[in-house]
């Protein structure tokens, strides 16, 4: 949260343009656009009939964007649909950026979360860079690394030369003096730690990739629970989507259903969170699910 505040402070002061947001994206988003001064417009990204991408949409909201648009886009584990772009389309999109001059801001908040895998999940971002791209990337290291609370995280701007970073950096160091001064150091000196020792490197992400593999592992649970019970519709896209959240494509009327009767607490646009789904509650959700599905008027 703070990156993409300062950031889209720096880019309200020196690169007033407007912002893509796909829509959906994390409700936050939208409040630190406008409070940053800058107006957004959303493109086309979740497909409701499909319960993934819309690819087609997505790039022809590129492919109109005016040059110099700040484009806002999920590095992985898109937040809430947990529906992420393939590699393939990825190349895609980077070629659009390039032809028309397009300026992406990523919002990192789950690498390794989505696949288990840190070079996987930092895969767009890589290839924006290789491209040779100047960018915006704000890191979110509150729950790879398990230190909310911390405020632990990075902003990257990727400039063409040295000059221009050092302009940038010294623009950026005027904003975050007055806005927070200094961050807290307790997260940061873990992170450094961690990152810095390949003992607890390489532990680290053997503890994340089993963080992933649970909640991969439980998509499936959950899925194999719904088609056993006959539950209407189809639910594939439970185990393809990524990440801590899945869209489920339940309506509002059928989460009031499990908030109500059930006390499965979720989102009325029907994400949940999958971190919070075990192999002895699971069950019991696949059963409100069904329910919720039958009885919603």
């Amino acid at each position: 949260t703070g990156g993409l505040r300062v950031a889209l402070e720096f880019l309200a002061e020196h690169i007033p343009a407007k912002v893509y947001i796909p829509n959906p994206t994390w409700s936050n988003h939208l409040q630190i656009i406008e409070r940053s001064g800058l107006r957004y417009v959303e493109y086309p990204y979740y497909d409701p009939k499909t319960r993934g991408l819309n690819f087609q949409g997505f790039k022809r909201a590129l492919e109109n964007a005016n040059p110099g648009s700040i484009i806002l886009l999920h590095a992985c584990a898109h937040n809430p649909t947990g529906v992420d772009p393939t590699q393939e389309q990825w190349r895609e999109i980077v070629n659009v950026f390039k032809e028309r001059r397009l300026i992406p801001f990523f919002d990192s908040a789950y690498q390794g979360f989505a696949t288990g895998d840190l070079d996987r999940d930092a895969y767009p971002i890589r290839l924006f860079l290789a491209e040779g791209l100047q960018m915006v990337v704000a890191q979110s290291l509150a729950k790879n690394f398990g230190l909310y609370g911390e405020r632990t995280g990075a902003l990257h701007i990727v400039c063409r030369t040295k000059e221009i970073r050092d302009k940038v950096l010294s623009q950026v160091r005027l904003i975050i003096r007055a806005m927070y001064s200094n961050p807290p150091i307790h997260g940061a000196r873990v992170v450094d730690r961690i990152l810095n020792n390949p003992e607890y490197f390489g532990e680290w992400k053997t503890e994340l990739k089993a963080v992933s593999e649970r909640i991969i592992r439980m998509r499936n649970l959950l899925k194999d629970e719904l088609v056993a019970l006959g539950t209407p519709g189809t639910w594939d896209h439970i185990v393809n989507q990524i990440g801590m959240f899945s869209y489920t494509g339940l309506t509002p009327q059928q989460c009031e259903i499990l908030i109500n009767k059930h006390h499965v607490y979720l989102i009325k646009n029907g994400r949940i969170s999958m971190a919070g789904v075990n192999s002895k509650n699971v069950s019991y959700l696949a059963r409100a699910i069904k329910d919720a599905v039958e009885n919603a008027k």
